[in-house]
């Protein structure tokens, strides 16, 4: 018996060990030329720093929403950030990182120089892509005028930016943000904050409302007291209307508990 429950467990430890292998094999592909695995995976990267940020995916953030553009071409952002006042901020995060992947393995240091001028080249390449995309038209004046570019490794960005100290720059005057998952947080959370300030505020005009709506009421609660002392004769009616403002329905007891 113990036997058998020892070959469950190896059984069950094997199967583990070669799920892991398989997970690493995986995401070496992703890494090694297979863009659309690598593309997933920066995605994956990018819905983890979007979900540490606060904001809420479907109201705050959405991903991967259709446009068509006036000239029938097809668009589709990878994230898209609601901000208020009717602003949106668009995340891209389709880089590759093929020549990347092969600087950091490469040792022979003719073969290094020529993949991290490759790895510039593919950062190039995709910043002058991005702006002849034009994302920020999608929604006209609505939209700030840059997109947010997200290199998932903070890495990647640093060597080319020591490569090209005027890459940040370069993508700046197209429009386009380079950001890595440190600094796209730093965004995010500042979006996120913005929200808090929104929300208070349309609390704040709804108080202003109701307070402005409890107002009138003991205006004209007020008035009732008012006729009470002028009919004396009547007084019982004009008393109960005047207590139903206080203790019925929507009575303003509750109201200011509101």
């Amino acid at each position: 018996k113990r036997h058998a429950e020892l070959g469950k467990q190896l059984q069950f430890l094997n199967e583990q060990n070669l799920k892991i292998s398989e997970e690493a094999t995986n995401l070496t592909k992703a890494l090694k030329g297979n863009s659309k695995m690598q593309g997933n995976w920066g995605e994956m990267v990018l819905e983890r720093v979007l979900e540490r940020s606060g904001l809420q995916k479907d109201t705050e953030y959405f991903v991967q929403q259709n446009f068509t553009t006036t000239t029938g071409k097809r668009l589709m952002p990878d994230v898209i950030i609601k901000m208020p006042a009717k602003k949106v901020m668009i995340i891209d995060a389709k880089v590759s990182l093929n020549a990347y992947e092969r600087y950091v393995n490469e040792e022979n240091p003719e073969e290094k120089a020529s993949h991290l001028k490759n790895h510039l080249f593919a950062i190039k390449k995709h910043v002058e892509e991005l702006s002849k995309k034009n994302y920020h038209q999608l929604y006209d004046t609505e939209s700030p005028d840059f997109v947010l570019l997200f290199i998932p490794i903070e890495s990647a960005f640093a060597v080319a930016s020591n490569q090209h100290p005027q890459l940040y720059n370069d993508a700046f005057e197209k429009n386009i943000i380079i950001v890595t998952p440190t600094t796209l947080l730093a965004v995010l959370k500042t979006i996120d904050s913005m929200w808090q300030n929104e929300k208070q505020k349309q609390n704040a005009i709804n108080i202003a409302q109701q307070a402005g709506s409890l107002y009138d009421s003991f205006t004209n609660l007020t008035n009732e007291l008012l006729k009470i002392g002028k009919q004396l004769g009547t007084v019982q009616n004009t008393y109960d209307t005047a207590m139903k403002k206080l203790t019925g329905r929507g009575n303003l007891i509750k109201r200011v508990q509101e």
